[in-house]
């Protein structure tokens, strides 16, 4: 066997079809043809002399080999990235590339203002920001397409490294003329006498709520649901009475213009939420990586800050 093979263009082809599962999916990411792709694949299971996938419902799933060589790939890749950031390190930040994944309502508006924030230190540095769901923050830290990930807390994660978790209580958001605008803390109990618009019933803050509202034997009325942020917001921000549910880094820019306003709520479950800046266990970041998790620890430690 060629050991040439496990550094060369098929095992790049290899990774992304473990990762979307499907050829025509890898191909399409590697903006190449499909047949180049299984041409790959192909020639990576004859030089190594076994199948690297089974074939399966839900797509094409790695099997025992292929497993082993996707765990290699990918430490492979990190490696190079160590290096590449060690020679960098050599030069000081003026250049490198920090892969981000975000749970959409801190990517909206907190972490681009941050990434310009950080580049008028350290001009030489490009960011990558994928917006996924709270599920998938931990996995693609693991396989290696996110170097930092930033997400709410939730059980914990093999092999993930939680660099800070601080608190991050669900407000009540509402228009100014809001009859609760002006109250310094409410609870459930008055919100649900309001029509709600709420994110779907799956989503962690919806989970909170019915957790919270279930123990106190309350029930409220959603009049509006959707999976996008800006739209819950905007609605709310309408008036007619309207409340919806967020973390204040979420609406900062909206707080900020004055459009709504946001009140603290009083309910334990609502105040059990917590931030997370997660990296890869036992890896040693970029230094641009490195030096982006401190100045995001700072700007969250910050939250409530006038």
């Amino acid at each position: 066997m060629s050991y040439r093979i496990l550094q060369e263009t098929a095992v790049r082809y290899f990774l992304e079809v473990v990762r979307t599962g499907s050829v025509k999916d890898a191909a399409l990411k590697l903006n190449v043809a499909p047949s180049a792709v299984s041409r790959q694949i192909a020639k990576l299971e004859s030089e190594l002399d076994t199948l690297l996938f089974d074939r399966r419902a839900r797509g094409l799933v790695p099997n025992a080999a292929g497993e082993m060589l996707a765990a290699h790939a990918k430490r492979a890749q990190q490696e190079i990235d160590r290096v590449t950031g060690d020679i960098q390190a050599l030069r000081g930040l003026r250049v490198g590339q920090v892969h981000l994944a975000s749970v959409e309502g801190i990517a909206h508006d907190f972490l681009p203002a941050l990434a310009a924030s950080f580049r008028e230190k350290y001009e030489g540095i490009r960011f990558d920001l994928d917006v996924c769901p709270q599920g998938d923050i931990a996995r693609r830290i693991r396989d290696g397409e996110a170097d930092i990930g930033v997400t709410l807390s939730g059980l914990p994660e093999l092999d993930i490294e939680v660099e800070l978790r601080h608190p991050a209580p669900v407000l009540a958001v509402m228009a100014p003329d809001h009859p609760l605008a002006g109250q310094r803390q409410i609870s459930l109990s008055q919100v649900i006498g309001y029509p709600l618009a709420l994110p779907p019933k799956d989503s962690s803050l919806r989970q909170l709520l019915d957790t919270s509202c279930s123990r106190q034997g309350l029930s409220y009325q959603t009049v509006f649901s959707s999976n996008h942020l800006d739209s819950l917001v905007g609605f709310a921000a309408a008036g007619a009475g309207i409340i919806t549910f967020y973390g204040e880094l979420s609406v900062r820019r909206r707080l900020k213009e004055g459009s709504i306003v946001a009140v603290p709520l009083r309910d334990r479950e609502m105040n059990e939420r917590y931030i997370e800046i997660q990296t890869l266990a036992r890896r040693n970041l970029p230094p641009a990586g490195r030096a982006f998790v401190q100045h995001l620890a700072d700007a969250i430690t910050r939250i409530g800050d006038p």
